[in-house]
């Protein structure tokens, strides 16, 4: 049986392979290259579907490698494998190559003392991973200081353009016709994100994330983890997309959702969050208890699940606007709730984002659909300098005293002001997203 299952995925690695020029060359493939040949385990995380297989099979293009995807009903049907039997059976197939691309690993039970023994052995692995507990407690256990970590999230808007052959270069910020066209690219992407399958191919993108959602709901959350009452947390993943780049609390959800306890709340939450569904943040204070005590905000993997999933009379663009610029901010490697937060002033005005770098405060970042409402702009200045001014008075790092990048991101509006002697930078949403510089 398990020579079967090699072979067979022996022939699907190949015609993989045959595709390359199909390729869309991710942002992460010079990162990726630059820690191949480490004495590192390569660890490649993400939600399903978004690319991470493909993506590590392109990796290893150029060298004999072997393979195996854990994620296999076979296997499944016969309840696991012997480790020492799938090494010999991959060499029976292979020969003597001591590089590997272990594909779903997380469905090897202890697999983490597998890898390590590879690892000791000498062998070269990239494994990739749909749970992002492999990242934070197997990995940090087991692998401490002996694995890089590549996160793989559906495209970000310069991967999607080349999904679609589209060319922008430096005449689109002025030619009309050519801004229309970039702005026609970003209303698609705004709506129906950026998943490799929806950009690629000229599929319904509704239909099949809606499948896709439900699919990444059973395996990596109610089966993965055993949950007996499915239409629970069914419900609360439904809630928390219909409420995205929304405050929350695991009170307020236990109340609504009527769970028996918080513990149930957290438990059931930490799964999606697991599975590469949402993702929760904390408000920003120099006050641990603050931080913790304080409502979260919710934000989903992908713009594309929002409208598939979430009830809307019509699309709040200003949201989804806000959810895109969150989820770009993590693939340009800022850590949620250690480089990334919200914040609320004294006075209740909302930042909805303070982005960090080590000690200081390097950014906020205010997101506003309607820039031009001249009551909209206010709201969102006042809110920045407010915040700038309170984060200096508090005795947060900052560089020269105030918080040095104000940003206000909008749908279509490019201009600089100048507020109780700081500078504010109004930017369109695609220019900022189609920035090269990107953070490891």
């Amino acid at each position: 049986m398990l020579n079967d299952v090699v072979l067979k995925q022996k022939m699907e690695k190949e015609h993989l392979l045959s595709l390359q020029l199909q390729y869309v060359a991710r942002t992460k493939d010079h990162f990726g290259k630059k820690w191949l040949d480490s004495n590192l385990i390569k660890v490649v995380l993400g939600p399903r579907r978004a690319g991470k297989s493909v993506f590590s099979l392109m990796l290893l293009k150029d060298r004999p490698f072997m393979y195996f995807n854990f994620d296999d009903e076979v296997l499944a049907s016969v309840g696991g494998i012997a480790t020492d039997e799938l090494m010999k059976t991959l060499h029976a197939a292979y020969g003597n190559i001591k590089t590997i691309l272990f594909d779903e690993i997380q469905n090897l039970p202890n697999w983490e003392l597998f890898a390590n023994r590879l690892h000791r052995e000498g062998y070269n692995l990239v494994i990739t991973g749909s749970n992002a507990r492999l990242l934070s407690k197997e990995l940090a256990t087991h692998l401490t200081g002996r694995h890089m970590p590549i996160e793989i999230l559906p495209f970000d808007f310069s991967e999607f353009l080349r999904a679609k052959n589209f060319v922008v270069d430096s005449e689109y910020g002025s030619l009309p016709q050519r801004r229309g066209e970039v702005l026609k690219f970003m209303e698609e992407y705004l709506l129906n994100g950026g998943f490799p399958e929806v950009a690629v191919n000229k599929i319904d993108p509704k239909d099949y994330l809606e499948v896709l959602y439900d699919s990444l709901l059973f395996k990596d959350v109610v089966k993965r983890h055993k949950v007996k009452f499915s239409a629970q947390i069914g419900n609360l993943g439904s809630y928390l997309i219909n409420n995205f780049a929304s405050l929350y609390s695991l009170r307020k959800l236990q109340d609504i959702l009527g769970f028996k306890s918080i513990t149930t709340t957290e438990k059931y939450t930490k799964y999606l969050e697991e599975a590469y569904l949402v993702f929760s943040l904390l408000r920003y204070s120099v006050k641990s208890a603050q931080r913790i005590k304080s409502p979260k905000k919710v934000y989903v993997v992908d713009n594309g699940f929002i409208s598939a999933k979430a009830i809307q009379h019509s699309p709040n663009r200003g949201k989804l606007m806000e959810n895109l610029v969150f989820i770009e901010l993590v693939k340009r490697g800022a850590k949620p709730n250690l480089e990334l937060f919200y914040y609320k002033t004294r006075n209740d005005r909302e930042v909805d984002f303070i982005v960090k770098k080590g000690i200081e405060v390097v950014e906020l970042i205010q997101v506003c659909y309607d820039a031009k409402n001249p009551d909209a702009e206010e709201r969102e200045i006042k809110a920045l300098v407010e915040t700038s001014n309170e984060l200096s008075a508090k005795g947060v790092s900052v560089s020269g005293g105030k918080v040095p990048k104000l940003t206000v991101l909008t749908w279509d509006e490019k201009r600089e002001m100048e507020k109780d002697g700081m500078a504010l930078h109004f930017q369109p949403l695609w220019e900022w997203l189609l920035v090269s510089t990107r953070r490891a």
